[in-house]
C-alpha cells in the first residue's frame, strides 16, 4: 500500500509517499516540499498550493493519504485552517480516501521509534532522527518531510487496519490507542455507557472514504459530497481537545 502524507504548511508544505511493504529507504518512495512566498497575494498562495496537492495525487497515484489538522492555541492556527480546507478540497476532488491526525498524536506516534523519556517534548531534530531510523538511516531530511513521513506512516497502518490487512492484536499500544481507543463511564446517569473515541469508529469525521463519492469539479458537488461536507467535523480545536484523542 502507498500512502501519501502530508504536513500543510503556506512556507514549507512537506509531503512524502510511504510503501507500507517497503524495508529499509525503500519505506520512503518519495519525498519533498511547496514553497510560496509571503509577498504573494494570500488567496493565491493557498490556490497554489492546492493545486499543486492535486497535481502530486494525479503523478504519484497514492492507494491512500493521511493528513495533519490545525489545532487552535498554535501561532497562525486561524491560517493553518484555511491551508487545511484547500488541501481537503484537493483531496476531495482526486477522490482519494484519508484520514486525519493532530499534530500531537503524530509526534508521540514517532516517539515510540527512537529512545526519548514518555513525556519528550519530539522537536524538529527528534522527528528526523526517528524518520531517519524508520527508513534506514540515508539521505539528508528537512524536518517537514520527516513530519510528512511520519503522517503517512501512522496512516499506513491505519488504513491497513480498517481494510483487514492487519488485525488488532498486530496494533502497538500506540496504534490501538488511537484506531480502537474506547471509555466506559463508572459514574453518574452514564455509568455503564461505552464511548467509542478511536479514530475507526469516527467515519465521516476523522477519516472519509472519498474513493466512494463521485466525481467533484469546480462549480459542481455532488450528494455524497454534499452530505460528506455537512457532516465534516475538522474545525480548528483546541490543544485540550487534541490531547484528548
Amino acid at each position: 500500500m502507498r500512502v501519501l502524507g502530508f504536513d500543510p504548511s503556506l512556507t514549507n508544505f512537506g509531503w512524502a509517499l510511504h510503501d507500507t511493504s517497503g524495508t529499509g529507504k525503500d519505506r520512503c518512495v518519495a519525498r519533498g516540499r511547496f514553497q510560496t512566498s509571503a509577498s504573494t497575494l494570500y488567496v493565491t498562495r493557498y490556490m497554489s498550493l492546492r493545486d499543486k496537492v492535486e497535481y502530486l495525487i494525479e503523478d504519484l497515484k497514492p492507494d491512500h493519504m493521511g493528513l495533519e489538522f490545525p489545532v487552535f492555541g498554535n501561532l497562525f492556527s486561524e491560517g493553518m485552517y484555511g491551508l487545511f480546507l484547500y488541501t481537503s478540497e484537493a483531496t476531495l476532488r482526486q477522490r482519494k480516501d484519508v484520514v486525519f491526525w493532530s499534530p500531537l498524536q503524530v509526534k508521540a506516534y514517532a516517539r515510540t521509534f527512537i529512545v526519548r523519556p514518555p513525556k519528550w517534548e519530539m522537536g524538529k531534530p527528534d522527528m528526523v532522527e526517528a524518520a531517519k531510523k524508520d527508513t534506514g538511516g540515508a539521505g539528508r531530511w528537512n524536518h517537514n518531510e520527516a513530519d510528512a513521513y511520519w503522517v503517512a506512516r501512522l496512516s499506513g497502518r491505519f488504513w491497513q487496519f480498517v481494510g483487514d490487512e492487519i488485525k488488532e492484536d498486530d496494533l502497538t499500544p500506540v496504534e490501538r490507542d488511537y484506531f480502537t481507543k474506547t471509555h466506559t463511564y463508572k459514574r453518574g446517569k452514564k455509568a455503564g455507557e461505552v464511548k467509542k473515541t478511536g479514530v475507526s469508529y469516527r467515519e465521516d469525521e476523522r477519516f472519509f472514504r472519498w474513493s466512494q463519492t463521485q466525481e467533484v469539479g469546480y462549480g459542481e458537488t455532488s450528494e455524497d459530497a454534499v452530505r460528506v461536507i455537512q457532516s465534516f467535523d475538522a474545525r480548528p480545536r483546541s490543544v485540550e481537545e487534541d490531547s484528548q484523542d
